[in-house]
């Protein structure tokens, strides 16, 4: 019934839905796997990412709990090279990113997140967050807005996550969702800046040098007793990089990064010049 998965990105995240699935059923660890005949052991295993039940375990773990329609085929499809280090996954949605994203923010001990387009999710306002969604259906917004706000907990928690944001000028200089949106915005990063787990660096926008952050923005996830997770974000598809072999290079592509940003008092000082100037700016 089980597979070793040895805390690949999507036997975690696949552990993750099971652990919601037997939440929603109201049932701990120990009466699922009473159940269904396995130890309370195993169940902790499937959840964490250790061990990964086998498509047909998994079928009979979501059947036991009641899942049925298309949550119950898409998570035994899950299931399928969960082993596999690297993981692409297509389709995703409002469910699948709060699964899947939220999980690993919430288990890392640190987060560099390279934002070459927009304002880093973990740094959005709600209203920010709400332009960035313009395109979505109207009945989709809030939800996302409400699950990208409430993505912000883990920086202000007890044991809050380090996080370190490389964003480019140009990102701070579109005015996403109109002048008094993006003023708030940038307010925001200003107050985030007095925390002392979160760093921001400024990328220029015109550079004599070829850098990382011109090929395109990337998300680096390190934890305490697990490998570090990439995690490169389309328009409607991630990828998840588990291999050493693909995620090494990161590394080195991190300090290339701070050797051509702005230091950490330069960026705030930049900041707050455009603060200033939306402040005077004709509405």
């Amino acid at each position: 019934m089980t597979g070793k998965s040895e805390h690949t990105p999507k036997a975690r995240a696949l552990g993750a839905e099971l652990r919601a699935c037997r939440t929603a059923a109201g049932l701990t660890q120990q009466q699922l796997g009473e159940q269904i005949g396995i130890s309370y052991v195993s169940i902790s295993r499937y959840e964490t990412g250790s061990r990964t039940p086998k498509p047909e375990g998994v079928a009979q773990i979501l059947a036991t709990l009641g899942v049925t329609g298309e949550r119950y085929s898409s998570l035994v499809e899950m299931a399928r090279g969960a082993d596999q280090p690297n993981w692409l996954d297509t389709g995703v949605g409002i469910r699948k990113e709060l699964t899947r994203l939220i999980h690993f923010e919430r288990t890392a001990t640190e987060i560099t997140d390279v934002a070459t387009s927009i304002v880093p999710g973990l740094l959005q306002t709600a209203d920010y967050a709400r332009a960035v969604m313009a395109d979505m259906a109207s009945d989709e917004i809030e939800p996302y807005v409400t699950m990208r706000v409430g993505r912000r907990e883990v920086l202000t928690r007890r044991d809050p996550v380090r996080f370190t944001a490389f964003v480019s000028e140009t990102a701070l200089r579109d005015r996403i969702g109109g002048a008094e949106v993006m003023l708030d915005q940038l307010r925001h990063l200003e107050t985030a800046l007095a925390s002392e787990n979160i760093t921001i660096y400024v990328i220029p926008a015109v550079s004599d040098r070829w850098h990382p952050a011109h090929v395109g923005s990337f998300s680096y996830y390190t934890f305490a007793k697990t490998s570090p997770i990439v995690h490169l974000e389309h328009y409607a598809s991630g990828v998840f990089l588990y291999d050493e072999i693909d995620v090494a290079p990161y590394v080195p592509a991190l300090d290339r990064l701070r050797e051509v940003a702005m230091s950490r008092d330069h960026s705030a000082k930049f900041i707050a010049g455009l603060i200033r100037d939306l402040e005077g700016a004709p509405t």
